[in-house]
């Protein structure tokens, strides 16, 4: 026969009040984080206007002497507490006594008071800070990039996407910083490779400008410079390019699709002006024009006080032969005009 023995209920080990402690203090401090810490200096640590003999307290060198830090980071507590207390979440030094225990706000909540750096007191911390909050991030992680240049360009130098925001970011501060401005625009012009890289982008950005131009304004300008209404089929071709250059993606290289559609255009403007036996009459006449002003420019601005100075035959020989050759021009339109007079 077999007995069965029912085991034995064994009692579990008396609870240690340290692990106790420990529970307790993790719990506290999981609930309501630097908010802990931030009580036990707000409680401890006298306000400035408070004397020794006034209060229990101790000033904030003897707490970080007690606490085995530094005075800094104890009053960066204690300036966290104070600006949560001008916000109403959590009682005024002047509320608080050693060791009194106050209901604390959510974790959370921490870090909107609390700086985790010196150098967010600063100027220069506090604009960070506002450009965090702007974007929506922590003051805490831009201090910590700020704080550190090297790990950023590392950062770029590795990473394209990070290259790509500081990219944009740099864009954004330039609108607004010329001292900046002038600084890349030197940068640039130093470095072969980005001078031909912009340049390259200047030539497609104005390509694309000329095509927008006629699809937008319905407006062409010939290769003599005159300013005329485009042909519909040509507006609505410039239309067609435009819509395909404004679907590329932004990080899409425009060249070859900008330099197509410049080329399409120019040969469309030259075939409209062809086409348009008037508009043709028109250009040669505005083309006539525009050579004739450059060259009357160019002997007006020269001067012969000096010319026995620099004076050769070949001058006189080369001024005969245009002298003959306007002559014949004046006689050939001479000509044309009495044409035009027996028509």
């Amino acid at each position: 026969m077999t007995l069965a023995i029912a085991p034995s209920e064994t009692s579990p080990a008396p609870l240690s009040d340290l692990v106790a402690r420990d529970a307790r203090e993790f719990g506290a401090y999981a609930r309501t984080g630097g908010w802990a810490f931030g009580l036990m200096v707000a409680r401890s640590v006298r306000p400035g206007g408070q004397g020794a003999d006034e209060t229990p307290k101790v000033s904030a060198k003897e707490f970080a002497e007690l606490a085995g830090c530094s005075a800094d980071r104890v009053m960066r507590y204690y300036k966290a507490w104070d600006r949560a207390a001008d916000d109403g979440l959590v009682p005024h030094f002047e509320a608080l006594a050693p060791g009194q225990e106050v209901e604390l706000p959510d974790a959370d909540v921490w870090l909107t008071y609390y700086v985790s750096r010196n150098s967010a007191t600063s100027e220069r911390g506090t604009a960070i800070a506002e450009a965090a909050e702007a974007e929506g991030i922590r003051p805490t992680k831009a201090l910590e990039v700020a704080e550190n240049p090297t790990a950023l360009r590392a950062a770029i130098l590795a990473d394209p996407s990070t290259a790509r925001a500081a990219r944009q970011a740099l864009l954004d501060r330039v609108r607004e910083d010329p001292d900046l401005q002038a600084e890349l625009a030197r940068d640039v012009v130093r470095t072969d490779d980005l001078k031909k890289a912009v340049a390259t982008e200047s030539r497609s950005a104005d390509r694309i400008g000329y095509v927008r131009q006629i699809a937008e304004s319905g407006q062409i300008k010939t290769p003599a410079g005159q300013t005329v209404d485009a042909p519909a089929d040509l507006r609505q071709e410039a239309e067609r390019h435009l819509s395909l250059l404004d679907e590329l993606d932004e990080d899409e290289d425009t060249g070859e699709w900008a330099t197509e559609a410049y080329g399409t255009m120019k040969t469309l403007v030259v075939e409209a002006v062809e086409a348009d036996p008037e508009l043709r009459v028109q250009e040669r006449r505005t083309k006539f024009y525009s050579s004739l002003q450059k060259a009357t420019k160019v002997f007006e601005e020269l001067t012969f006080d000096d010319a026995q100075d620099f004076y050769e035959d070949d001058m006189v020989s080369q001024l005969e032969e245009l002298q003959q050759a306007i002559g014949a021009c004046i006689t050939t339109l001479r000509g044309a005009r009495g044409n035009l007079s027996r028509d």
